[in-house]
């Protein structure tokens, strides 16, 4: 089992009601959302594990099982060509749960016109193999949801 932290502050919500059809549809992949609180923050890792993918807007962080979770930091970041963000990790840095990973200004996020929220998707997984642990407030570092 892996257990999968908020990388955020805020709320967790249903993917559903991101709006972005991959992730709203699961076709990304299930798991959670956090609407985050506005503020200037880190962005934490979800698992322990090996950052194998990260840019300004978003990470992916690998467990010794082979288990793969992505984060996105915001919906349609990625037309900011990287203002708001910096990151504090390479890739291939070896991370523990509630690391900071990404630096972000959620301020700046929304000023660009984009929504903050943050898909937390387990990769490769069934909706089925996730046992939500989280409804409603989160602090970054919280668990969200358990990967059987």
């Amino acid at each position: 089992m892996t257990t999968v932290v908020s990388p955020v502050t805020g709320r967790a919500i249903e993917l559903a009601y991101v709006p972005d059809r991959s992730f709203a549809q699961g076709e990304a992949g299930p798991g959670l959302a956090i609407e985050p609180v506005s503020a200037i923050g880190k962005a934490v890792a979800p698992i322990d594990g090996v950052v194998t993918e990260i840019g300004p807007f978003m990470y992916t962080v690998e467990g010794d099982d082979g288990r793969g979770v992505k984060v996105h930091l915001g919906i349609g970041t990625e037309r900011l060509t990287g203002d708001g963000f910096h990151t504090l990790v390479a890739r291939g840095a070896r991370v523990r749960a509630g690391q900071p990973v990404v630096g972000w200004d959620v301020t700046a996020v929304e000023a660009g016109g984009c929504c903050p929220m943050v898909p937390v998707v387990a990769l490769d997984a069934e909706a089925r193999s996730l046992k939500v642990r989280a409804g409603g407030s989160v602090v970054s570092g919280d668990a969200l949801y358990d990967w059987w």
